[in-house]
């Protein structure tokens, strides 16, 4: 990342589109070079500091309550978590399913995806089979960041670098013990680096350009 003690016009000319430079402690831009930056969407990362705003889009770092869904292949992996979820003392919302009939993943996906966009949980985790078709679905929904991770570093990157709010699993690829340790790292990993977080608003920014576009 390029650091600037003061940013002028001729610098946010030959920045890249979409670019993100870091201006020292102290640091200036001048007026006409914020016009430039604000033009090309280069984001100026304070040093020591996340952007304006972005510092509210970082997941939780103490998280209380989690909303868990699975479909039918991730009943059994699902009551085990819930269980070690509540045994340490957080507030689980059991979304189902609660039978072997089949169902689509992404109708569990959204409903987790959704409770976590809206405040109702600090958290969220998905089960189907491969747990990749949760986290496409999950992704849809606007302030989702999912990931699927079939191991704890997977979780723990997903975490400190990528701000993921929602944790997908695969029935197929995680053992109990496996998926116990991965949502552990997961939900115990917190995201405080001011470079990561400005990235968010990047993520943030794509999500609103698209659903204003057509």
């Amino acid at each position: 990342m390029k650091r600037f003690e003061i940013i002028t016009e001729t610098d946010a000319r030959v920045l890249d589109r979409g670019e993100t430079v870091l201006l020292a402690k102290g640091g200036h831009i001048t007026p006409l070079a914020a016009d430039t930056l604000k033009e090309r969407r280069v984001t100026v990362l304070r040093e020591g500091q996340a952007p304006d705003g972005a510092a509210a889009l970082a997941p939780k770092a103490d998280i209380r309550s989690v909303a868990i869904a699975s479909d039918h292949t991730g009943i059994t992996l699902r009551s085990m978590l819930i269980n070690f979820l509540r045994s340490r003392a957080l507030a689980v919302n059991d979304l189902g399913t609660h039978t072997a009939d089949p169902v689509d993943y992404p109708d569990v996906a959204a409903a987790v995806a959704d409770a976590v966009a809206h405040g109702e949980a600090d958290a969220g985790i998905v089960i189907d089979g491969a747990g990749i078709g949760s986290a496409i679905a999950a992704n849809k929904i606007k302030g989702i960041r999912a990931v699927m991770a079939t191991t704890e570093t997977i979780a723990r990157y997903s975490r400190e670098h990528n701000g993921t709010n929602v944790l997908t699993l695969g029935t197929t690829l995680v053992t109990p013990e496996e998926a116990r340790a991965i949502v552990t790292m997961w939900l115990t990993t917190p995201m405080r680096e001011p470079r990561y977080i400005a990235r968010l608003a990047k993520i943030k920014a794509i999500e609103d350009r698209n659903s204003t576009s057509g």
